[in-house]
């Protein structure tokens, strides 16, 4: 390895794993031309890789927050663009982070421009953890709720919030562990296929969730008045459900979900309270990639017979945020979000905000994970597409992750001289 060369990772080798980095190279030679790489393997096993050609300036330096990539897996000035564009070796994998515990680790390495691999003239580490410091870990097995809450360090109170991460059963800690290290109590709850729960449902009990909000009102460190809910695809029904019927709700964050209820019955004290909005998978649509294209398989939530699944949100106390990607191939999740909105101004409401991303697909997440176009989905039992292109998708979820934590920060106010009652 040339010594000369230095590869910084600005302003540190650790972050967590929503912070951006910047990344610069020192050393080489005036307008040399490189290769800049980075590595990772997801809790599957799975190898993840992305790289950009970059021509250094007269000092020998290049600096992504300035220089433009000229070829590879993304072009122009993308600083955080070696992460976003990491794809994986195989096909029709999702990059796969469920547990907190241990960070996202990626190598990044400049090479001399050869064909082929070319000399690594330099490489550095980056580790992204998803928990900050002193953000506790507790494994929930009470009642019948399972998931992990994650309370951030400090004495509080602070704001509580239930995600819903739950089609496709087990457990997901990643957003849940970020959220709570930007300075909120989180509980991330399983619905099946975790623990000692069934590894199918035929049916969804509110009774669940309302027995959640209940355990995380009742923890030392929250002080709101209410909870936030935050969800993603099926579970964005879910989150309107909980949100419409259950007290306690102040804030509800939807992703890229449906106006309806999907897929499964949905039951409160024992009886069915929304029929399930069904979908067709003989429609289905093959591509020469291998995976599906599944838009139009679910029935229109909009069509006079579906009308029983539609989820009567005018019915919620708390506040929305409604988030559609409008190249969501999954199912139309603006025509979802048109249709909200319309409905709740219909019912003398202003309780709500939404953004649409244009370019944006399905799997909106925490930032700086590797884009996902395709990937096995739980009901079809097939790769489905999800839609997107990578550069605004990326784009898309800064932006969501920003917008999300504001919305939770101002409608989740905390009594900063509230204080729980010690037994």
């Amino acid at each position: 390895m040339t010594s000369q060369v230095r590869l910084r990772l600005l302003p540190s080798t650790r972050c967590l794993f929503d912070e951006p980095i910047q990344v610069k190279v020192a050393g080489l030679k005036s307008k040399q031309v490189v290769t800049m790489r980075a590595r990772s393997t997801d809790e599957k096993g799975v190898v993840y890789s992305s790289s950009a050609t970059y021509r250094a300036d007269g000092n020998g330096e290049v600096d992504l927050e300035r220089d433009p990539s000229l070829s590879g897996s993304y072009v122009g000035v993308e600083p955080m663009g070696l992460l976003w564009s990491m794809k994986a070796e195989a096909l029709h994998k999702r990059f796969q982070k469920m547990s907190s515990l241990n960070p996202h680790v990626v190598k990044f390495s400049v090479h001399e421009e050869e064909e082929g691999e070319g000399k690594m003239l330099a490489e550095a580490t980056n580790e992204r953890f998803l928990m900050g410091d002193g953000v506790t870990r507790l494994p929930v097995k009470e009642g019948n709720v399972r998931g992990v809450l994650f309370t951030p360090p400090g004495e509080g109170p602070f704001p509580a919030v239930l995600d819903l991460y739950t089609l496709g059963g087990g457990l997901s800690e990643k957003r849940a562990a970020l959220l709570a290290s930007r300075g909120f109590v989180v509980l991330t709850i399983a619905l099946y296929g975790h623990d000692d729960m069934p590894k199918n449902i035929r049916e969804v009990h509110l009774d669940y969730f309302e027995e959640a909000i209940e355990f995380l009102e009742r923890q030392d460190k929250v002080g709101s008045k209410g909870v936030g809910v935050i969800s993603l695809s099926k579970s964005g029904d879910l989150a309107l459900s909980v949100a419409s019927y259950l007290p306690g709700v102040e804030a509800t964050v939807w992703i890229n979900g449906c106006c309806a209820n999907t897929a499964f019955p949905l039951y409160y004290k024992k009886s069915k309270i929304l029929p399930p909005l069904m979908f067709d998978i003989s429609k289905i649509i093959p591509t020469e990639s291998g995976a599906v294209m599944g838009k139009n398989i679910m029935s229109n939530p909009l069509a006079e017979e579906n009308k029983d699944c539609l989820i009567p949100i005018e019915q919620a106390k708390g506040r929305f945020l409604f988030l559609a990607s409008e190249d969501d191939l999954n199912w139309d999740s603006k025509a979802s979000l048109d249709e909200m909105v319309e409905r709740l101004k219909r019912h003398g409401k202003d309780n709500f905000e939404s953004v649409c991303y244009p370019g944006a697909g399905h799997y909106l997440e925490p930032p700086y994970g590797p884009y996902c176009p395709s990937s096995l989905h739980g009901l079809v039992g097939k790769p489905l597409l999800w839609g997107g292109e990578p550069k605004s998708h990326a784009a898309a979820e800064v932006h969501m992750w920003k917008k999300v934590q504001e919305f939770f920060r101002a409608h989740l106010r905390c009594d900063g001289a509230q204080t729980k009652a010690k037994l």
